[in-house]
């Protein structure tokens, strides 16, 4: 009907005045309509294949939508304004526990929660927080799953109420920072609290202290610690550490505050106690529990335990005075022999700052040039001659005048100093021994500290090169310290050095525990009685038995015997019976000065009866 209106229309048009219907005109109008449908067609036919084509692109872009939703590392879930679920991912049910059938499009929120296995955290540091947008607002909320993880969910909440969430698991960041928070405020080691949480207590213990309340601490410090660092190994070092926390948890109880200051430093706070009564009893029963031996494997280790104690409010009312005090006492315990505890006392701070003092004018003397060595003459008892000369230590201070070696060379040590004074102890005893005659030797005191935080042999050769000395000439004296504290460094270099001709020599035999073990793990060339065992020998039988068996022990070992402290004729005459081969002591001549050496050497020499054979 349609095409026959649209030829009659067009025959009317094509009627000219005269009535006649034009041919030409009817088929020209007939013509244009037809190429108007045929475009209208072709136009149609090319949007059905662009409908169709876009069509498919929307079904491939759904499928890539729902790929990216259900691999994302996030949940998503979207709810309309009734709250109904719109829109979720497989990652949102996995979180959740919730199974395909449960998160389902028109699923409430009150549905969905009562099939969440676990609960929402409502209090704490975690619990729900809403953050205000010009868009709306967004809330955070936190669920703790029964099986132990945390699912965290930040909810954008629209202006029309519905929401978009996105969810994920932040087990192992929580996890990570709560490490953190832990680390903060402990020892990773022993799992102790640390300074700063062992302050914050301190402070506050403090702050509540009630009138009359004494509050004690204590400050340990394991003795010689390092030494089993460096010996057995630091992990082997961290064990007993860990070993260590744990004795020392039991001694103090949930009562009382423990905490690791730092390496081998514990400190312990006691309140409600009566002092000094309690805290005496816990040092007693720390130093029995420290002192049982910590085993690796089978071989035993054992340690001693070093304690200062300060007691508030005499000692102190707040925690920096305190804890300084309680570390003045610990210094005192230590620097007299340590293995036990000191109660702070005010004469005790002033004997700590007197020592800081000489230890920074120790650090100073040596490029000051304060230093010198005097020289003591060892006596052959065969040829009945000086034979050589030990070098001996001399610090002469600016003000101070003349400082004692048994005030200066502990300290030294303990600073780590005595290694640069000990390479120049080396230097200058060569270069003065070189001046003397070719058969005299000299003689040289090593630290351990030497072994341990220096390199002995490379010092030993820059002497000798420098000073032109043969090896043969000097002589190392090491005691018995040097091989207990580090045996296994140690040995190698006493090996090295003998084997280039240098003598070793053990000093102050027979005062340690384990002199005679000693002897059998190195060839020493001498062993030197120690001052001690000489003292008594003429009227003491049993002071010279030990004397005449430590010079047959010599014998039959191939090892020259030397005894220091020879102060009278009469000790020469009882050590010459028993074929002693050398003394030392002020009966042949107290130390002296290098420019005396020469004179040392030619004055007329003591002379004995002939000796025992």
């Amino acid at each position: 009907m349609e095409a026959e209106a649209l030829l009659r229309r067009q025959c009317v048009e094509a009627i000219n005045r005269d009535g006649v219907v034009d041919d030409r005109r009817l088929v020209a109008l007939v013509l244009e309509t037809y190429r108007d449908r045929a475009a209208t067609i072709d136009k149609n036919a090319e949007l059905i294949a662009d409908l169709a084509a876009a069509k498919e692109d929307f079904g491939e872009l759904q499928k890539l939508l729902e790929t990216v939703l259900n691999h994302l590392p996030l949940g998503l879930s979207v709810f309309d304004t009734e709250q109904r679920l719109t829109l979720s991912n497989a990652r949102f049910r996995q979180l959740f526990g919730l199974r395909e059938d449960d998160a389902v499009v028109g699923a409430s929120i009150p549905s969905l929660i009562a099939k969440i296995g676990g609960v929402e955290r409502s209090e704490g540091r975690t619990a729900s927080r809403e953050t205000t947008l010009e868009s709306g607002h967004i809330r955070r909320r936190e669920w703790v799953m029964n099986d132990g993880r945390i699912i965290q969910s930040v909810v954008t909440v629209l202006p029309d109420g519905s929401n978009i969430s996105i969810h994920a698991d932040i087990t192992e960041d929580r996890q990570a920072a709560d490490r953190i928070a832990f680390l903060a405020h402990h020892d990773p080691l022993t799992g102790l609290p640390n300074r700063i949480s062992f302050r914050e207590r301190m402070d506050a213990a403090l702050a509540a202290r009630k009138p009359g309340e004494q509050i004690a601490l204590i400050h340990l410090n394991l003795d010689r610690f390092k030494s089993v660092n460096d010996t057995l190994g630091v992990s082997v070092g961290d064990k007993i550490l860990r070993k260590v926390a744990n004795r020392l948890r039991a001694c103090a109880g949930d009562d009382n505050a423990l905490a690791r200051l730092g390496s081998d430093e514990f400190a312990i706070l006691q309140c409600g106690q009566q002092q000094p009564w309690n805290v005496t009893a816990l040092a007693d029963q720390i130093r029995r529990e420290l002192s049982e031996p910590f085993f690796r494997g089978e071989k035993p280790i054992e340690l001693s335990v070093s304690m200062g104690v300060a007691i508030s409010p005499q000692d102190g009312v707040d925690t920096d005075v305190l804890l300084k005090h309680a570390g003045v006492a610990l210094s005192h315990a230590k620097n007299t022999g340590g293995g036990r505890e000191r109660f702070f006392t005010p004469e005790m701070e002033a004997e700590l700052e007197a020592r800081h003092a000489l230890e920074a004018d120790l650090r100073t003397a040596l490029q000051d040039d304060e230093f010198e060595l005097h020289y003591q003459p060892l006596y052959d008892m065969n040829e009945q001659r000086i034979s050589g000369f030990e070098a001996l230590l001399r610090w002469n201070h600016p003000t101070r005048g003349r400082v004692a070696p048994l005030e200066f060379i502990p300290l030294a040590e303990e600073v780590g100093l005595i290694v640069d004074i000990g390479r120049w102890v080396l230097e200058r005893a060569c270069l003065d021994a070189v001046t003397w005659p070719k058969d005299i030797k000299v003689a040289v005191n090593v630290s351990a500290i030497q072994f341990t935080h220096g390199d002995l042999q490379v010092d030993v050769s820059a002497a000798l090169e420098v000073s032109k000395l043969s090896p043969h000439r000097l002589e190392i004296e090491i005691t018995e310290s040097v091989l207990m504290e580090n045996k296994d460094e140690a040995l190698p270099v006493l090996h090295a050095l003998r084997e280039r001709g240098i003598g070793i020599a053990m000093d102050d035999f027979g005062t340690g525990y384990s002199s005679l073990s000693y002897l059998s793990s190195f060839p020493f060339d001498k062993i030197k009685i120690d001052k001690s065992f000489v003292n008594e020998i003429v009227d003491n039988s049993e002071a010279f038995s030990i004397i005449r068996a430590i010079i047959l022990l010599g014998d039959a070992l191939g090892m020259r015997v030397t005894v220091e402290g020879v102060e009278t004729a009469a000790q020469l005459e009882l050590l010459a019976q028993e074929a002693c081969d050398e003394i030392q002591g002020y009966h042949i001549s107290p130390p002296r000065p290098a420019y005396d050496v020469p004179q040392l050497l030619s004055r007329p020499q003591p002379r004995m009866n002939a000796r025992a054979v």
